[in-house]
């Protein structure tokens, strides 16, 4: 069996359409895919675990990886800074392993440039009310909080037409099913094919 790289997928929802349940249990499933760790500079927090949860680095550390630009996104939040060091997502790919970014359309289009092999997946609620169910949760949040929070998923998800994969989570297993599906159709793409089983193409057809 010859190596064959895997996979970078980009994977984008509005919050509430149920992204990181569907991605977490795409990796329950299929043992080949992971998802991309970041870096930050903030502390770490009770339970978290360096290079699991994130690459915890110090701002120094984070700032020579700027200038190295070895970032395919990074953005300040709250006086921290997160990224996404392509030479950590190229190790994994290297392995012949999938990756999932889970980012943004703005982080999308950045990583898109600078990788414009990655896949990208937008996953979509099944009707704004179902969404507004969502993001109400346990409906202890004021009116106002919530029309701020659908506010922001519309915006979000007025991009979807910028992704080439789009999936609609109204039943969760079939829409798990269709985001497994996306994964298992890649890897027998032609060329995939052709790096993972060089030997036996040749055999069969020599």
């Amino acid at each position: 069996m010859n190596h064959s790289s895997g996979t970078l997928y980009i994977v984008s929802a509005p919050s509430g359409a149920g992204k990181t349940s569907l991605v977490n249990a795409l990796i329950k499933a299929d043992k080949r895919v992971s998802v991309s760790v970041s870096h930050t500079t903030r502390n770490k927090r009770p339970g978290e675990e360096h290079g699991v949860n994130y690459h915890f680095v110090s701002h120094d550390e984070f700032k020579a990886l700027i200038d190295e630009k070895d970032f395919l996104e990074h953005a300040e939040v709250f006086g921290n800074f997160y990224g996404t060091s392509r030479s950590a997502l190229q190790q994994v790919l290297d392995r012949g392993d999938d990756l999932i970014l889970e980012i943004d359309w703005q982080g999308a289009r950045q990583v898109r440039e600078l990788m414009p092999e990655a896949r990208s997946i937008f996953i979509l609620p099944p009707s704004q009310e179902a969404l507004r169910q969502r993001l109400d949760g346990r409906g202890q949040d004021s009116e106002e909080i919530i029309a701020g929070r659908m506010k922001e998923a519309v915006s979000e998800m007025e991009h979807y037409n910028e992704y080439e994969y789009v999936i609609i989570n109204d039943n969760f297993d079939e829409a798990l099913e269709e985001l497994k599906a996306v994964f298992v159709a890649n890897r027998l793409l032609l060329k995939k094919q052709q790096q993972r089983h060089e030997t036996l193409l040749k055999q069969l057809i020599g």
